[in-house]
């Protein structure tokens, strides 16, 4: 059965893809050259004005001072060295007010989200005399609305190609619902596969609904998606919206604050409330290693069976309800579905995004790892674009004896997010933390494991993004099996690896240095 994707005029859609790329850059530029001109007119023929412009700004400094956002040392120094195009450009892309719609709606969503396992204080309990030092962990995310669950499996994939062929068995397995939220669509093999896939089960009956990232997918037309969509469903007499596509916080609705930030950066897929897929693959081509893009894509992902998934479930459906803009949403009448007698250890699912700060579960996770490591931590992260606090916590543990080893990519997506990276290695190395390049290609996993003991393995960048702008989940495990492979991953990468020194990185070139001293300081806008 072919998909209607198979008819699509590619070039066409990838013309309408660069079209809306190229007009969130023009808007982009025409905002700087706007408020350059703003500024220089006001300066010049309304001062008082001007001055008014510079008495905000250094207000808005005295706001900041108390300010708990990691962005605010950015902002400070943008409104001290320019003051008037300082104030506007903080009014627009860096104040509460830029968020404050997502953050409420994003609030009232996740109060409908209610812990849904009753044993939830027992399990902590039985946790807690397995792993007394990491049980804090699980007692906070707890707090945070998301309870820990036993009776679940877990499946751990190193890289991206391992799972295909069990997402496209389990996707066919689904018999009541099949949810999607991603970051990245990107018509290819791997989608066109998924999208066959979905076409068959909405005409057996089964719900779908695929929610996307407007700016992470930019350049996938879901207004012709939907069309063709209905059109072979409508041909088969069925329902049109059996498949229900929506956009995440589309980019053209508040394009005068460029939507570049609060994106729904998260990876799930949840089927039938019984199995659930999650870590850093997207759903195009280059994350299951069908085409090259940057070297070799390194990724990694987990696939849970059980209990755990029915917080997965509650998580998507979350931000299905902010997506669309609709009122509560009945999340109960999607977990009846559970399966028994998949004992594998402990597991929590968990969200996070800025409506949590200055308390995001992701952050605060990463932190506990760190702190509560007693053998070693081994991290593996596209982007190591880090606040002092992190640093701190990094740098803390390894002088504490902790074994702390970073495995980022050689070959980068982003040369000014590689030039922080690099820029971040000297205080962690100078501390005894062991930096790897990945020099086969692009290092994308985002994991972190600890002491054989426990593991994060989700959509989570470490960097400023993930830890206080975007739409994070991901999935705290430990006495798992997975644990384990994620370990052996590990270890098993560092051999395509290269050590960066601490003599090698104090050697770089002036140059160098100065390009990645200023992308460090404007980190908290990359």
């Amino acid at each position: 059965m072919k998909s209607p994707l198979e008819h699509y005029d590619r070039r066409k859609t990838k013309y309408h893809g660069f079209v809306r790329a190229f007009t969130v850059l023009l808007t982009f530029l025409l905002q700087v050259v706007f408020i350059v001109i703003l500024t220089a007119a006001l300066q010049r023929q309304f001062f008082p004005l001007y001055l008014a412009l510079e008495l905000f700004s250094i207000i808005s400094v005295y706001g900041l001072v108390d300010d708990e956002r990691r962005s605010k040392q950015f902002w400070i120094i943008v409104l001290l060295l320019m003051p008037g195009f300082g104030f506007i450009l903080y009014y627009l892309w860096g104040s509460n007010h830029t968020n404050s719609r997502l953050q409420k709606k994003m609030r009232i969503a996740e109060a409908t989200m209610k812990a849904y396992s009753n044993e939830g204080d027992r399990i902590i309990q039985e946790f807690s005399l397995v792993h007394p030092n990491k049980v804090q962990i699980s007692r906070y995310l707890k707090r945070e609305g998301f309870p820990i669950y036993k009776n679940t499996s877990i499946k751990y994939y190193s890289m991206g190609a391992d799972m295909e062929e069990d997402f496209y068995q389990d996707l066919r397995s689904a018999k009541k619902f099949i949810f999607l939220d991603y970051f990245i669509i990107y018509k290819g093999y791997w989608w066109d596969r998924i999208l066959s896939i979905l076409e068959e089960k909405a005409e057996q009956g089964v719900e779908v609904r695929i929610l996307v990232d407007d700016f992470g997918s930019i350049f996938l037309n879901v207004a012709e998606l939907r069309e063709r969509i209905n059109a072979r469903l409508s041909r088969k007499n069925l329902k049109k919206d059996s498949i229900k596509i929506c956009k995440f916080a589309p980019v053209n609705k508040r394009i005068i604050n460029l939507a570049f930030n609060y994106r729904d950066h998260q990876k799930i897929t949840v089927i039938d409330g019984k199995i659930a897929y999650t870590g850093g693959v997207n759903l195009a081509d280059e994350y299951i290693g069908k085409i090259e893009r940057f070297g070799v894509w390194k990724d990694s992902a987990i696939r849970l069976q059980g209990d755990a998934v029915a917080a997965m479930t509650a998580i998507f459906l979350v931000m299905w309800q902010v997506g669309n803009n609709q009122e509560e949403e009945n999340i109960e009448a999607y977990l009846e579905c559970k399966e028994k007698d998949h004992f594998d250890g402990f597991v929590q699912p968990f969200a996070g995004g800025p409506h949590r700060n200055p308390t995001n579960p992701p952050e605060i996770v990463y932190n506990f790892m760190l702190n509560k490591a007693r053998d070693y931590v081994y991290i593996t992260t596209p982007y190591l674009v880090l606040d002092q606090k992190l640093i701190d916590n990094i740098t803390q543990a390894a002088r504490s004896g902790v074994d702390v080893r970073v495995i980022t990519p050689h070959i980068y997506d982003k040369w000014y997010v590689y030039q922080v990276n690099v820029a971040n290695y000297g205080p962690l190395l100078k501390s005894g933390v062991k930096v790897y390049e990945y020099t086969p290609g692009f290092m994308h996993a985002k994991n972190i494991v600890a002491d054989d003991e426990c593991a994060v393995c989700g959509s989570i960048n470490m960097d400023y993004r993930s830890l206080f702008i975007h739409y994070e989940n991901g999935v705290f495990f430990s006495e798992s099996q997975a644990v384990l492979d994620m370990k052996e991953d590990f270890l098993e990468t560092l051999k395509d690896c290269h050590e960066i020194t601490y003599e090698e990185w104090s050697h770089r070139s002036a140059f160098h240095k100065a390009v990645q001293w200023v992308c460090r300081l404007t980190a908290p806008l990359l």
